[in-house]
């Protein structure tokens, strides 16, 4: 689809002909983000400086009827941030200043363009960090973040994006401005901030974002344990857990995953014999750790795990490293990647993982383990190749029926990376049909006309029934 001629040159007078990008090859960069199974080639893209110019591009957008879509760093992973039948692509990425840090209350204001990890190099000096960790979080933003509600490997003991978020300027689907929230955390009435955290973007485009700040810990400690298999790690997990210590990060990864890593630039000397190892971070009073330490040892060696504790800074980067690089070292087993996302109760973790094993058995895929433990938010890696049309097909069957799998131990289909266009058919499986209407009624409250990031999400009623047998009847809804 081909940009009107008058919105082309609309935008071009609201952005200059640099930010407002139309040909083809130009267009290319932002037909996916990082889910490759979906893609969609925008009529535009518009790279705004501030929000007046945001709010100036939506009014041209509804001018000529265009839909329109904001976007980030485009490294999400359930397809959320392309434009579907030719929107305008509104990417964010030069809205990237830091606003001001207020180190006595703790608390930022930042443009969405901001990179996760640049604000907590930032606040550093002031004895604090911003929590939420993806794994992107060299590339991923701050907008980006508060779109997806984003997590991380930190979430166990920090929570999400939501947890963090203190009050937000809004650029509502009419061009209009709006500022929820407030520094304190609290402002009467609804809670909208909450409403716009984890939207996708189809309420209105961030802006601005108030994020609290968390001090420093005086101490971290971290520990490499070695298993013999996934399940005997996944045991240790919930007897940590149970034991009642709270670690600031659990995180497993697999053999496939260890020989991924070690094979690339990410490699940080992970014992390749090792079934599986488990990462855990703990940090806090410093005088704290050690019996903490000695307790996780103690449960660990139930299961017959060697534990290895970082001895500095630099092997604690390295494991990390490993741990967040694992993903892109992935590249090495096939041109693509699929990275799946689910929670499960944590005692349901190792029948599940056993049950999505045989799944990608039977469907001939690759499949790799890599997951945030500590929470159950599960993420089953499946490498593989597009352009076989077969195998994509046995991709997207396995997906669908990781899902079944999960929703049916009291699972829900996603942790942290959102609905997008990927599970946006399969929201039956977890909600009734009074559920999804609801949601279709509190979406249209901001967007009426559906031009905000449209056919993300919400499924249409025919996917309802087919994925939800419960939902039969449900033969409308209401926009």
């Amino acid at each position: 689809m081909t940009a009107p001629a008058g919105l082309l040159a609309a935008l071009r007078e609201i952005v200059g002909s640099e930010r407002c990008l139309s040909r083809r090859e130009e267009l290319l960069p932002w037909e996916c983000d990082g889910l490759t199974l979906h893609g969609s080639l925008p009529s535009a893209v518009v790279l705004p400086r501030d929000t007046h110019e945001v709010a100036r591009i939506v009014r041209a957008c509804r001018r000529f009827d265009t839909p329109f879509v904001p976007r980030g760093a485009g490294t999400g992973l359930s397809g959320g941030a392309i434009a579907l039948d030719g929107g305008v692509v509104i990417e964010c990425a030069k809205l990237d200043r830091i606003l001001a840090i207020d180190g006595a209350n703790r608390l930022a204001v930042v443009q969405p363009g901001v990179v996760n990890a640049a604000l907590s190099q930032a606040v550093r000096p002031h004895g604090l960090f911003y929590a939420p960790d993806p794994s992107s979080q060299m590339a991923c933003t701050i907008g980006g973040n508060v779109a997806e509600n984003a997590g991380g490997p930190h979430t166990l003991k920090y929570g999400t994006t939501t947890n963090h978020v203190l009050a937000l300027e809004l650029v509502l689907p009419d061009g209009e401005r709006l500022r929820l929230g407030s520094a304190t955390g609290w402002s009467p009435g609804v809670d909208l901030v909450g409403v716009v955290v984890g939207s996708e973007g189809t309420v209105g485009i961030v802006t601005e974002v108030t994020v609290r700040l968390t001090p420093l810990p005086e101490a971290t400690e971290t520990l490499l344990v070695l298993f013999a298999d996934v399940v005997s790690a996944c045991r240790a997990v919930g007897a940590v857990i149970t034991s009642g210590l709270v670690p600031a990060a659990m995180e497993i990864v697999d053999r496939r995953t260890i020989d991924a890593v070690e094979a690339s630039v990410y490699a940080a000397g992970l014992p390749r014999d090792a079934g599986a190892v488990l990462l855990v971070e703990l940090d806090g009073p410093a005088e704290a750790l050690p019996p903490q330490i000695e307790r996780i040892r103690a449960l660990c060696a139930v299961e017959g795990a060697r534990v290895q504790r970082a001895r500095d800074d630099a092997e604690r980067e390295r494991f990390w490293r490993a741990r967040k690089g694992a993903f892109g070292a992935m590249g090495r087993l096939a041109p693509d990647l699929y990275v799946h996302d689910a929670v499960v109760p944590r005692s349901r973790l190792p029948e599940v993982l056993a049950r999505v094993g045989e799944i990608c058995d039977r469907h001939r895929l690759r499949l790799s383990n890599v997951f945030h433990a500590g929470d159950g938010n599960l993420h089953p890696n499946i490498s593989f190749d597009r352009r076989d049309a077969d195998e994509l097909a046995r991709v997207v069957a396995a997906g669908r029926e990781i899902l079944e799998a999960c929703v049916a131990v009291g699972g829900v289909i996603s942790g942290e990376h959102g609905i997008g266009t990927e599970k946006r058919d399969f929201m039956g499986l977890v909600f009734s049909a009074d559920d999804l209407e609801a949601q279709h009624r509190l979406r249209a409250a901001f967007d009426p006309d559906g031009v905000c990031n449209p056919g993300k999400i919400l499924p249409t009623p025919r996917f309802c029934v087919e994925a939800n047998p419960k939902a039969r009847g449900y033969d409308h809804v209401p926009l």
